[in-house]
């Protein structure tokens, strides 16, 4: 039995409910393995979770978090491939917002040679995310065009560092404008757009000619109408997020979100025969128990080498609460982790 400091929240509400505290930890069982987690991965599912706007959210007291990086330090029976000292990353249906866990045997990988903690904390959610959303949903091809909103998040760099392997032709928008500048500078977007009031015409300025087959949608409201309206007949758009609901707030306002859902666009499922495009959306947690296809798309998303993810910001464990909040406020670029003590 070791103790371990954890964030928990006794229940989904509002983030100022986050506590950290001690809590005792048993060994691994059967086909577990122990993890000294030294880096944690941010996720706007975290926030959603946390503000009881996320409909996978365990019921009463849990713990946040779906990624993380460390050493395994404890081995249960039945194990045989890992052994105490390997480095890992690994992912978790929520219970990632601590300094140590026990996690079955299968959701943890070997950390690429190389790589950091923090990279390995910011790779495999955001990584299968936008591996299944652009190859499985979107059927990725050599030369499609791709709109990538987010571009400067975590999904948005690595769907474009996947686009660019297969070929694709990319579009990346922002939603504030020094990200330009970075993305300008470190990744190879074809196209940048900033998400302001000339969005519509600067992406089909943007498109030229070039017919819109794919989108990576992850902001709902009008922003979404829009590119629905621009996508071209045969093409798709899967929705994995909506960042239109998040709030800057601890909790969520209620009042301002039931406006906007009120006001939500609405896709005729009777006309989409007519109009030739596809909606799709996916949520990558209802994944986690399907273990040999995470393991199949993992595989498929380690086969194209892509550079390990972009750290933009690291906060120490008990700086949770401000790591959280620049989340929250949209001006991150890449991915927030968290490190726990050494």
């Amino acid at each position: 039995m070791i103790q371990r400091q954890v964030y928990r929240m006794p229940q989904a509400g509002s983030i100022k409910n986050l506590k950290l505290q001690t809590e005792d930890l048993a060994p691994p069982l059967a086909g577990e393995v122990g993890v000294q987690v030294n880096a944690i991965g941010l996720n706007f599912a975290d926030i959603f979770a946390m503000q009881g706007l996320y409909s996978a959210t365990p019921k009463g007291s849990f713990i946040p978090g779906l990624e993380f990086s460390g050493e395994i330090i404890s081995v249960g029976t039945g194990v045989t491939e890992w052994k105490v000292g390997d480095k890992v990353m690994g992912a978790t249906k929520f219970g990632g917002y601590v300094s140590h866990l026990n996690i079955h045997h299968r959701y943890v990988i070997p950390l690429p040679a190389g790589w950091t903690f923090e990279e390995g904390a910011g790779f495999l959610v955001q990584g299968l995310t936008a591996y299944y959303a652009l190859t499985e949903l979107g059927n990725l091809q050599p030369g499609m065009t791709v709109l990538i909103h987010s571009a400067a998040g975590g999904v948005g760099i690595l769907a474009n560092r996947i686009c660019k392997k297969i070929g694709a032709y990319t579009i990346g928008t922002v939603g504030q404008a020094n990200k330009i500048n970075f993305l300008q500078e470190q990744e190879a977007y074809d196209a940048l757009i900033l998400r302001d009031n000339n969005f519509c015409q600067n992406l089909l300025n943007a498109l030229g000619d070039r017919p819109l087959r794919l989108i990576m949608e992850c902001i709902g409201g009008e922003i979404l109408m829009q590119g629905w309206k621009a996508m071209a007949p045969m093409g798709r758009m899967v929705v994995y997020g909506n960042a239109s609901f998040s709030s800057h707030n601890a909790k969520p306002n209620y009042p301002r979100l039931i406006w906007k859902f009120l006001r939500r666009p609405k896709i005729d499922p009777l006309r989409l025969p007519t109009q030739n495009k596809s909606l799709m959306g996916f949520n990558l947690i209802y994944l986690y128990e399907q273990t040999d296809l995470m393991h199949q798309m993992l595989n498929g998303l380690q086969a194209l080498e892509l550079k390990p993810q972009h750290i933009g910001h690291v906060y120490h464990f008990n700086q949770m609460q401000e790591a959280i909040h620049l989340f929250q406020r949209g001006k991150t670029i890449g991915k927030v982790v968290v490190k726990p003590a050494e």
